[in-house]
């Protein structure tokens, strides 16, 4: 069942730079803040005090789904 919400084609497009920034993160005045503010709303992105941008861990594992397009793995219980 579908229960993540939809992420439109630039907010897919910023999550992704998101990651490629890694430990940098991204600075704040760039074409995509309102992606970005979009993605920390909703706690795939969160911003530090001097306004830059980092991936969560949500938004890691989203990226991986939405844009890598790997599944989700899942255990085996014994």
């Amino acid at each position: 069942m579908w229960n993540e919400p939809y992420l439109e084609t630039c907010c897919r497009a910023a999550l992704h730079r998101l990651c490629l920034a890694g430990d940098a993160g991204r600075p704040t005045g760039m074409k995509d803040d309102p992606c970005l503010t979009r993605l920390a709303g909703k706690g795939l992105a969160q911003q530090n005090a001097q306004g830059r941008f980092f991936i969560t861990d949500e938004g890691t594992a989203r990226h991986a789904s939405d844009v890598l397009k790997q599944e989700k793995l899942h255990t085996k219980k014994p």
